[in-house]
């Protein structure tokens, strides 16, 4: 077997592999052999099919196969030998290919159109200074956070009468019309409020069911027909008030506490407080760190050069694509596409510097935070078996046969979280500090 690379220009090249009769010969015949052994074919007894026959039945497809499996082979030990800087895929000369005549030739060429990124280096410590901020959450933040864990973990109570912000539930009728309801007072307009304040349980309310609503998704949410639907519903309508219900904020108590933090964290209103501002600052510390890790990449991104052989990238997204995508559409994205190539390519560069690997127990770790996540405050480290549920629940979703790509999504992720760290760590940057609503400013313009 002969192969040789030629190159275009820096940026592409064409590999040729010309396979000849001695390199597939016999293997080739040792698989037509075992063909006929297991031949079954009407008038001959198995095994004894003439040799003739067994090539006319399957010879050019044995030859296929193994030429093929060949190639695969020889191409892709040809590049990691050469070590060569490849984007993309080989792709192969499919005009050159369709010309072989499979029952006539013994000696077969093929091409391959290679495309390559030019040479670069990452030096991290020589990047151009970026912005990292450090955010001093302020008294005003903190109160804020309390009010809202007191909402998100109050009771729900149900009164005699009904006060704004309270969620109503009841039946609508209008003719043969009936329909089971909830309505909370927000989605109703000011000046219908006043319907539904002060109303008991029992109460009949009559009223507009067109002009109370303060627009088309309210309506459609409290009667459970569609938005393009409500127009219909016009013109008087009875509601039965059934039930009342009402949020009432925590009171800042020791249940309050244990709730929020975890049972005996805090023991009266100051160190909860203490503990909540620790929470809030540690909270802003990783959004700080996560638009440190944008700032870093726009920087790379920037200042570290890389060519690519864009007339290759763009022929070989529409080959892969199948037609899926029109030249014009993979040119609408090509610039987000090279962004994408490059990034990469310096992410495994620095990987490569800095000696980055994952660990198969990082990427169950990392299974096992997503768990968590996604359970939300509903999982306490403190409950029974807690571990061992989430761990179970996380090797599932990384040995689910129908989706094989969960593993290599989480690997990937995790790579992507060390190399971003290396990062951070590396990359010279100047602290700012700011308050918190400066650093939203910050974050929104993003």
């Amino acid at each position: 077997m002969n192969i040789s690379l030629n190159h275009s220009n820096d940026l592409e090249g064409r590999l040729t592999v010309v396979v000849s009769a001695a390199d597939y010969q016999e293997k080739v015949e040792t698989k037509l052999k075992d063909y006929r052994k297991k031949a079954s074919i009407k008038g001959f007894r198995p095994g004894m099919v003439p040799m003739p026959l067994i090539k006319k039945l399957a010879g050019q497809s044995i030859l296929v196969e193994e030429i093929n499996h060949l190639l695969g082979h020889a191409v892709s030990d040809y590049i990691k030998e050469n070590k060569l800087n490849l984007v993309g895929e080989p792709m192969p000369a499919v005009d050159e290919a369709d010309a072989i005549d499979w029952e006539k030739d013994t000696e077969f060429t093929f091409h391959y159109d290679l495309g390559f990124h030019g040479e670069f280096s990452v030096d991290l410590e020589k990047i151009k200074s970026v912005n990292s901020y450090e955010i001093k959450a302020d008294k005003k933040e903190i109160e804020e956070t309390i009010e809202n864990l007191k909402k998100q973990f109050g009771e729900q109570i149900h009164p005699e009468t009904v006060e704004d912000r309270d969620l109503v539930f009841g039946t609508f009728t209008q003719g043969e019309w009936i329909e089971k309801s909830a309505i909370p007072l927000h989605s109703i307009n000011d000046k219908s409020k006043k319907i539904f304040l002060g109303a008991k349980v029992g109460d009949t309310l009559k009223f507009a069911i067109d002009k109370v609503f303060v627009d088309a998704k309210s309506l459609a949410l409290a009667t459970g027909k569609k938005e393009d639907e409500v127009a219909d519903l016009t013109g008087e309508v009875s509601y039965v008030v059934e039930d009342i219900t009402r949020s009432v904020p925590a009171s800042l108590d020791q249940a309050f506490f244990d709730k929020v933090l975890g049972a005996g964290k805090a023991t009266d209103e100051a160190s909860f407080r203490e503990q909540v501002t620790e929470i809030v600052q540690d909270n802003y510390k990783r959004e700080a760190n996560y638009l440190l890790r944008i700032d870093a990449e726009k920087a790379l991104l920037d200042q570290v050069k890389i060519d690519l052989p864009e007339a290759f990238l763009r022929n070989w997204l529409i080959r892969i694509n199948e037609g899926k995508f029109t030249a014009e559409q993979i040119d609408q994205d090509f610039d987000n596409v090279k962004k994408d190539i490059r990034w990469n390519l310096i992410k495994n560069e620095i990987a490569a510097k800095f000696e980055v690997k994952v660990e198969y127990a990082e990427v169950v770790e990392k299974a096992k935070d997503m768990v968590r996540q996604q359970f939300g405050g509903y999982l306490s480290a403190d409950q029974p078996g807690i571990e061992e549920m989430i761990e179970k629940i996380a090797m599932g979703y990384l040995s689910d046969k129908s989706k094989s790509d969960n593993f290599m999504n989480l690997y990937n992720q995790a790579f992507a979280d060390k190399v971003s760290n290396v990062i951070v760590e590396k990359i010279p940057h100047k602290v700012s500090k700011i308050d918190v609503d400066k650093f939203k400013e910050i974050a929104a313009a993003l």
